[in-house]
């Protein structure tokens, strides 16, 4: 079971929100206004990012924030309102890694049910091996399968993203893949 933060007072009104099944028939608990009687939802977050791919390397960015400071991971963050899933992973590639790059397609969409967010990658193909990586990263850098830092991956869902790319890279023909991380 996901472990929430839990709203207390109501984004309407100010007023003090019950978790109870609301009144419309919703078969889950949410916390419900006791004065305006607003329903708040709590939905998980995207995180949208690019598999950077510069002939048979990868890039990489290693964090300069928590969490997971130090740690390598592919370039990707939450997707903000107004954005497609797309935009999204080409402004945080923008943003992380200041690479250049043709967006591919959508290649892995991870569930973490957990942490209560889904995580999409798209492939994409960068056009050179310069780099300007923004403040929210130490150093971009390529990798070949053989050299990626497998123990100081950031996120497990970065690490299945580049264990299925290479898998499929190997087998000559790249998938779609959907994950569950529980």
């Amino acid at each position: 079971m996901l472990s929430r933060s839990p709203i207390q007072f109501c984004r309407q009104c100010g007023q003090v929100v019950k978790y109870r099944l609301p009144d419309d028939g919703d078969l889950r608990e949410r916390a419900v206004c006791t004065s305006c009687h607003t329903v708040h939802y709590e939905n998980p977050l995207n995180v949208v990012g690019t598999l950077p791919v510069l002939g048979d390397r990868v890039l990489l960015c290693r964090r300069n924030i928590e969490p997971r400071l130090g740690k390598w991971t592919l370039p990707a963050g939450f997707l903000e309102l107004g954005e497609t899933t797309a935009q999204g992973a080409a402004r945080e590639t923008d943003e992380e890694a200041g690479a250049e790059f043709q967006m591919g397609d959508l290649f892995s969409v991870m569930n973490v049910v957990g942490a209560g967010q889904v995580h999409l990658f798209y492939r994409a193909t960068l056009l050179h091996d310069r780099f300007a990586p923004g403040p929210e990263s130490q150093e971009a850098k390529l990798f070949l399968e053989s050299e990626v830092p497998w123990e100081e991956m950031a996120f497990r869902t970065v690490k299945e993203t580049l264990r299925l790319f290479f898998e499929d890279r190997r087998q000559g023909v790249f998938k779609f893949h959907h994950v569950d991380i529980h």
